[in-house]
């Protein structure tokens, strides 16, 4: 049945004010460790709390109050499935289309996304695999088990101990859609997509875990045999993680009834594959910035530490046959409305000591910039010379991300 909770609404970095009596103490411990991960921020008030989200969008649902947390800085809500996707590296399903029917938004339409596939398989009809059985049989089936014939029928022949490999629907394939599908019912406030979530999940076989699910989806290996799977399996991995493209809540229990998705985390993974589709027609190619690429700090107090940038791509230098590095770095800030901070500056000239000619040091910071596309360079210089420059890209989030990457293809320097 779709959840009843009463309903806080607020917008990205918006707050709301919760009475003394609608937070349990459980429901404490998971905004605390909510908190911990800097997804919001929860304070005493003079009538009892304060809650402000970060840069977190999505529906937790609590013992008593259901909190929905609507996009509210760069990117629309019409457009946030198409990024979202774009950033899994798969399709966006039809119901992604109707944000504006939907109340919940972001989390009705990952539920409605899942169910779309879901229900495409069971028109293809569900995988089947083999499955091996023990069981007790009149008659020999597959292979005698003579352990078990010996030990525990002690010579009668009435019945047989066997073992069989059966062709099946109950593999882990479809349990952890039937897992998800059970999850999602707990989200949503549409009854039409609660009984839709309902009834495929009675035609998929039983379902395990979350906990049991995602190990499963981890281990996945896709071949020509399962492949159609893969949309599914990622808005189910969507939702059994709690949100995100990333974990973002912990793993002791609070991943149930939330669906949070971390925006910085989600622009991060959308500049890398921007950034990547934007390169490989140059002639470029992204690298690790891990193990022996990364810059590293030896011989402070405490272990290593290491600057890694969001991404590093390796380009074709002009007018020769060889390849220079050049970091990116994805910030989820208002950089459209304010100058780029001094701690992103650090930042940045550190890449670009790392990484790129002593000559001619540079960097890349990409943003996200509502309605339009934006370019501007800061050149960083001390009365001896130069230090770097930062080229600061702004993507308008409005735009369909392959108009995004085409402009980062010919604004990357």
């Amino acid at each position: 049945m779709p959840d009843r909770r009463p309903e806080v609404r607020l917008g990205e970095y918006e707050s709301a004010e919760l009475g003394p009596d609608q937070l349990t103490a459980h429901d404490l411990d998971r905004l605390y460790a909510l908190q911990a991960r800097g997804c919001l921020t929860l304070t005493t008030a003079r009538a009892g709390w304060r809650l402000k989200a970060e840069a977190t969008v999505g529906v937790l649902t609590l013992d008593r109050v259901r909190l929905v947390i609507r996009p509210k800085f760069a990117i629309p809500g019409e457009q946030l499935m198409a990024w979202l996707a774009y950033a899994l590296h798969t399709a966006v399903p039809a119901a992604a289309r109707r944000w504006s029917t939907s109340p919940d938004g972001y989390a009705d339409l990952v539920a409605a996304a899942l169910l779309e596939e879901c229900e495409m398989l069971l028109r293809e009809g569900l995988r089947r695999d083999y499955v091996p059985r023990q069981s007790l049989e009149p008659v020999l089936r597959g292979r005698l088990d003579v352990a078990a014939q010996v030990t525990r029928r002690f010579g009668q022949l009435d019945q047989l101990h066997v073992r069989t490999f059966d062709r099946e629907a109950d593999i882990w394939d479809n349990r952890t859609l039937g897992t998800a599908l059970k999850a999602a019912l707990s989200l949503t406030t549409d009854s039409r997509l609660a009984r839709g979530l309902h009834d495929a999940a009675d035609a998929f076989p039983r379902p395990g875990t979350p906990a049991a699910a995602l190990r499963a989806l981890e281990r996945t290996q896709y071949t020509r045999l399962n492949a159609r799977y893969r949309p599914a399996h990622t808005w189910a991995r969507l939702l059994l993680r709690g949100g995100g493209v990333t974990d973002l809540l912990t793993d002791d229990g609070t991943t149930a009834g939330g669906l949070l998705l971390a925006m910085p985390a989600l622009w991060e993974a959308v500049v890398r594959r921007l950034a990547t589709e934007a390169a490989v027609p140059r002639g470029g190619r992204p690298v690790p910035s891990n193990g022996g690429t990364g810059i590293t700090v030896r011989g402070d107090l405490g272990s290593t530490s290491t600057f890694r940038p969001d991404l590093l791509l390796s380009l074709p230098a002009p007018g020769t046959d060889q390849h220079a590095l050049l970091p990116i770095d994805a910030k989820y800030k208002r950089y459209d409305r304010h100058g780029v901070s001094a701690g992103d500056i650090h930042q940045l000239l550190t890449y670009s000591a790392g990484y790129t000619p002593a000559d001619a040091p540079s960097a890349v910071i990409v943003h996200p910039q509502p309605g339009e596309f934006v370019r501007r360079t800061l050149r960083i210089g001390s009365p001896q010379r130069g230090l770097g420059v930062i080229h600061v890209l702004g993507i308008d989030t409005h735009a369909p991300p392959e108009q995004a990457s085409a402009w980062i293809r010919a604004a990357l320097p």
